[in-house]
């Protein structure tokens, strides 16, 4: 028998207002997927504010919540120097940290929509703070709606409501 994994990613814009208001809809999605799901993978970037918000939400969640049914995993468009000079502490915060093979391989300028193309590959849902149409999230997010992800937008009044 094999486990039946649900993978979320996150995407938002590099600074966003109300972090808390957010972090509370997060919260009760985080719960919900943990309760509901065999096992969920999480997969994040570490690019702004948002990115930031969720990694303390999954990391809260999971400590509340977690019964050994998680994985948090950090995705880099490339290797780093701030992770490459202070690796033990990001595997002591993350279950894993991965360098994203086409993304690494890219053009700079592009890297970091290709390391979210294929978080979004591999993804059943998407959780995105998207406030307007423009900026890397949300061209994360169009490519998601192109590929028929489930998505939810904590921004949208019913977010909570939509939990898979």
């Amino acid at each position: 028998m094999s486990l039946n994994i649900y993978t979320v990613s996150f995407f938002g814009h590099r600074e966003l207002p109300n972090l808390f208001a957010l972090e509370d809809k997060l919260m009760s999605i985080l719960r919900n997927l943990i309760n509901s799901k065999e096992y969920v993978e999480f997969l994040v970037g570490r690019d702004g504010d948002f990115d930031l918000l969720a990694s303390a939400a999954i990391k809260r969640a999971v400590a509340s919540y977690g019964n050994g049914n998680t994985h948090f995993t950090l995705v880099l468009p490339y290797m780093k120097a701030e992770y490459r000079n202070n690796e033990k502490e990001y595997l002591n915060y993350y279950d894993e940290v991965e360098v994203c093979a086409e993304s690494s391989e890219a053009h700079p300028k592009s890297a970091i929509f290709e390391r979210n193309k294929q978080m979004i590959i591999r993804s059943d849902l998407v959780i995105c703070a998207i406030e307007r149409k423009s900026g890397g999230a949300a061209k994360a997010v169009k490519y998601a709606e192109q590929h028929g992800k489930k998505i939810i937008n904590l921004f949208d009044d019913e977010a909570v409501d939509k939990l898979p």
